[in-house]
């Protein structure tokens, strides 16, 4: 504890560029709502395109994985467009993320297309709960958007953001679409208790939704995908493993003026094995599965940061 007076009630001081990021995303909220869709659309693809060209760390970062995806070399010219594309969906993302709150439950139900989403819906039904792990593709928290409209709403979780005011943000945001948001830490890094509030939330029948393609801290499940190891989150199959639910991968999209995605068959949890060994035989499967729709859609699969364990290698590549 610090002892000079007053020093633990002073606002955190954050980097400038955190205080940018955060005021950018509140003037996005209040105002690219107001602006006419196609307008909205222009200025994002240019932006993005404005960045693609620049091809800083993050677009390098984008081609890297990209290429891991369709088996070519970084330099490919091939990999290079895939990700314009790839740049182009990433914003059109955060487009429709500032538009979500005033579009419509007609425009999101009929504009969504999900194929497979009756094992989603008939396991509910019969009272069981769904554990619905999903990678960083498409628009996600449209995809819960058309969920809540479909009738089931659901929780998911929510990494800690600086300043708090935009967690707090973000957190109220996703409320307002009907998702229940549960932080994942607290305020002081401390556990946040949310396994067991979303292992209660199973045990009573509902949907619990995560993203889970990208854990790597010491906890994260090692995998193989395409082709190279990594760690994914632990979280869905666990749930799965200690409540009963069923652990349903889905892979999301872009789909003209409109939203598609796939719901893959569920992950089964093994009839033998320690606990720690039916985890990982699970999210080795759910990596499959993610495979299976990055690769039909890689272009909207939204990772600009390293995913596999050699990227961390200080001479791979030279891209932080």
């Amino acid at each position: 504890m610090s002892g000079r007076p007053g020093a633990r009630n002073r606002p955190e001081r954050l980097p400038l560029a955190d205080r940018i990021i955060a005021a950018c995303l509140t003037l996005g909220w209040a105002l690219v709502r107001r602006v006419p869709e196609r307008l909205a659309a222009w200025f994002f693809r240019t932006l993005a395109d404005l960045l693609w060209r620049r091809r800083g760390t993050s677009v390098r970062r984008l081609e890297a994985n990209l290429a891991r995806v369709v088996g070519k070399d970084p330099a490919d010219p091939a990999v290079r467009e895939l990700s314009r594309a790839g740049m182009r969906s990433y914003f059109r993302y955060w487009m429709e993320m500032f538009r979500l709150p005033a579009m419509s439950p007609e425009r999101i139900r009929a504009g969504t297309r999900i194929i497979g989403v009756e094992a989603i819906f008939e396991t509910l039904a019969s009272g069981r709960g769904v554990v619905v792990a999903l990678p960083h593709t498409g628009n996600y928290d449209l995809a819960g958007a058309w969920l809540v409209h479909m009738g089931h709403p659901f929780t998911t979780v929510a990494e800690r953001l600086r300043p708090e005011s935009l967690f707090e943000r973000f957190v109220a945001y996703r409320e307002s679409l009907g998702m229940e948001v549960l932080p994942l830490t607290n305020r002081d890094g401390g556990s946040a208790r949310a396994f067991a509030t979303l292992a209660r939330r199973l045990r009573e029948g509902r949907p619990v939704c995560l993203p889970a393609e990208r854990d790597l801290t010491d906890s994260g499940v090692e995998v193989v995908f395409f082709g190279a190891k990594t760690r994914m989150a632990p979280g869905p199959a666990a749930l799965a493993v200690q409540t009963g639910a069923a652990l349903l991968p889905a892979v999301l999209w872009f789909e003209g003026d409109g939203w598609g995605g796939r719901v893959y068959d569920e992950i089964p949890v093994p009839a033998e094995g320690t606990r720690k060994e039916k985890i990982a035989i699970m999210t080795q499967r759910m990596a499959e599965a993610f495979e299976q729709g990055i690769a039909e859609h890689p272009e909207d699969w939204h990772m600009l940061q390293r995913v596999w364990l050699d990227d961390f290698e200080p001479t791979r590549g030279g891209v932080p």
